[in-house]
C-alpha cells in the first residue's frame, strides 16, 4: 500500500536544489564567455556553432546514463547526491583549466585545449543535471510539485544572475582588465572562473550535507513500489541497450508531446547562448564583421584598439544582458507556481514561451549608437544606448527561460513511472541536447550563407522557432494513470 509522502518546508525544497545555484553559475559563466574565449583563441563566426556543440553531444551521452544509473544507486550518500558530488568536482577541475588553455600552448593548440576543457565542464554539469532534477522528483511530494521546481528555477537563475554579471564587475569594480590579444584570455575571465569553481563546489557540497534521501524501502512505499532492483544486479551490455531502446520506444505520450516543444525552445536557446556576443558586437557596438574574421584579422598589419576595445566592451554587457534575463525570470519563478494552478501550466508555459520569442525578434529594433552614460550602482560605465535598450527584450526572454526551466519538468514529472524517473529524466535529455545540435550544425551555416555574417538575424531565427515552441505547447495532454501504470510494469 502506497503510503502518503510527508511535505517538506520552504527550507527543505531550497537546500534540496541549493547546489544548482553553483552549478548554474557555473553554467552561466560558460554560457555568457565560451564563445568570446574561443574567439579570443581563434574560433571564426561558423566555427563557433560547432565548438557549442560539445555541450549537447556531452548531455544526450551523458544523462540518461546518470538517470539509469542512480536508479540504481543506493549508498551510505544516497541515491542522486553521489553523482552530484562527482560531477561538480569534475566540473571545478575544468573551470579551472579552461581560462589557461594558452599555458598549455607546449602541449595542444589552445583552442583545442579550450574545447577539451569545454567538454570536460559540460559533462560535468550534466552529471549534475539530471540528478538534481531526480532529486526534486523524489524527495517533492506531488502537491509541491510546482512550488519544488519553481524554487529550483529561482535558485538556477540567482546562480545564473551572479555568473553572468561577475567578469562585468571583475572589471568595472574591481579594475581587472578585460581585453586580450589574440591566443589570450582576458584576466577577468579567467578570475571569474576560479570564483565561479568556488561557489559551485560549495553550494554542491551544502546539498549533500543538508539532504537525506529517503531510505529504499521508505522510496518505494512513498512511490508505491514493491520493490527496487538491487544496484550490485547487472545486466549485460545488450539487454541493458535492448531495455533503454524498449523504454525509449514507449515513453510516455506525455513526453513525447513535451519534446516537440522543446526541440523549438533549445534550437532559440543555443543561438541565443553561441550569437548573442558577435551580434551585438556587430549590431550595438558598430563593430564591422571582418573583425570576426580570423583569416582577416591575421592579414591586418594590427587590430584597433577601438576595436579591441569595443569587443571587450560588448562581452562585458553580454553578462549583463544574460544577468538581466535571469533576475526577470528569477522574479517570474517566485509567481511561476501560483500562476500555473491558477490558469493551468500549459497557458502559462506557452505565454511564456511566445513573450520570448516576440523579444528575440526585437532585437532589431534597438539599434542606438549614441553613447551615454550608465549608473549601475556598483559602477558606472559609457556604452551605447541600444546596449540599453535591449535590457527591454530581457524581460520576455527571462520569463521564457524560467518557464523552460520549471514548466515542462512538472508537466513530465507526474507521467513517469516513479521507479523509472531518473532513466527517463535522462532520456528526456534527448529533447535538450537534439534540437542544440541541429541548431549548432545548422546557425552557422545560415549566419554565413544566408545573412553573410551579420549576427543580428539569426536572434531573429531564435525568436520564430520560439514562437513555434508555444504554439507547440497547445498539443501537448496530460497522461492518464493507466499509461503511467503501463510504463511501470513495462
Amino acid at each position: 500500500m502506497q503510503a502518503t509522502q510527508p511535505r517538506l518546508s520552504f527550507w527543505q525544497i531550497w537546500n534540496v536544489s541549493f547546489g544548482f545555484l553553483g552549478v548554474q553559475f557555473g553554467f552561466a559563466l560558460q554560457n555568457a564567455n565560451v564563445s568570446r574565449i574561443l574567439s579570443d583563441l581563434g574560433a571564426d563566426l561558423h566555427s563557433l556553432s560547432l565548438f557549442w556543440l560539445v555541450a549537447p553531444i556531452m548531455g544526450l551521452i551523458v544523462q540518461p546514463i546518470v538517470g539509469s544509473a542512480s536508479d540504481r544507486t543506493w549508498n551510505r550518500l544516497g541515491r542522486r547526491r553521489p553523482f552530484i558530488l562527482a560531477g561538480a568536482i569534475a566540473a571545478v577541475l575544468g573551470m579551472i583549466l579552461l581560462p589557461n588553455a594558452p599555458i598549455f600552448v607546449a602541449f595542444l593548440a589552445p583552442m583545442v585545449m579550450g574545447a577539451l576543457m569545454v567538454a570536460l565542464m559540460d559533462a560535468s554539469f550534466n552529471v549534475c543535471f539530471q540528478p538534481f532534477r531526480s532529486l526534486v522528483s523524489d524527495m517533492v511530494p506531488p502537491s509541491q510539485r510546482n512550488v519544488g521546481y519553481s524554487i529550483q528555477s529561482l535558485l538556477i537563475n540567482i546562480g545564473a544572475v551572479i555568473g553572468s554579471i561577475l567578469p562585468f564587475v571583475l572589471t568595472n569594480v574591481i579594475g581587472l582588465e578585460n581585453t586580450a590579444q589574440m591566443g589570450e584570455v582576458a584576466p577577468s575571465v579567467v578570475w571569474a572562473f576560479y570564483i565561479g569553481a568556488t561557489v559551485l563546489l560549495g553550494t554542491v557540497i551544502w546539498t549533500v550535507v543538508r539532504t537525506k534521501e529517503y531510505a529504499p524501502d521508505e522510496y518505494n512505499r512513498y512511490k508505491g513500489l514493491t520493490e527496487e532492483q538491487p544496484a550490485t544486479e547487472k545486466a549485460p551490455l545488450g539487454q541493458r541497450l535492448s531495455e533503454f531502446f524498449t523504454l525509449v520506444k514507449d515513453m510516455p505520450k506525455t513526453m513525447k508531446q513535451l519534446a516537440v516543444v522543446q526541440f523549438f525552445s533549445w534550437f532559440a536557446l543555443f543561438i541565443m547562448w553561441v550569437y548573442t556576443t558577435p551580434a551585438i558586437t556587430q549590431h550595438i557596438w558598430n563593430v564591422d564583421k571582418q573583425w570576426f574574421d580570423p583569416a582577416y584579422i591575421a592579414a591586418a598589419p594590427m587590430v584597433p584598439e577601438t576595436i579591441i576595445m569595443a569587443k571587450g566592451a560588448a562581452g562585458d554587457w553580454v553578462g549583463i544582458l544574460f544577468a538581466a534575463y535571469s533576475v526577470f525570470a528569477a522574479i517570474f519563478s517566485i509567481f511561476l507556481a501560483k500562476l500555473a494552478d491558477k490558469f493551468g501550466r500549459k497557458t502559462v508555459y506557452a505565454s511564456s514561451l511566445a513573450l520570448g520569442g516576440l523579444s528575440y525578434v526585437s532585437f532589431l529594433l534597438f539599434q542606438d549608437l549614441t553613447m551615454i552614460n550608465v549608473n549601475l550602482v556598483i559602477t558606472e560605465v559609457t556604452v551605447p544606448l541600444g546596449a540599453v535598450k535591449l535590457l527591454i527584450p530581457m524581460v520576455g526572454v527571462g520569463i521564457a527561460w524560467a518557464a523552460i526551466l520549471a514548466m515542462p519538468y512538472a508537466m513530465l514529472a507526474g507521467a513517469l513511472p516513479a521507479n523509472k524517473t531518473g532513466v527517463y529524466m535522462g532520456i528526456f535529455n534527448f529533447t535538450v541536447a537534439a534540437p542544440q545540435i541541429v541548431s549548432g550544425l545548422t546557425a552557422g551555416w545560415i549566419l554565413s550563407s544566408v545573412f553573410d555574417n551579420d549576427a543580428k538575424y539569426i536572434i531573429v531565427v531564435a525568436g520564430v522557432s520560439m514562437l513555434i515552441g508555444a504554439v507547440s505547447v497547445f498539443f501537448v495532454n496530460k497522461a492518464d494513470k493507466q499509461e503511467i501504470e503501463e510504463a511501470q510494469g513495462a
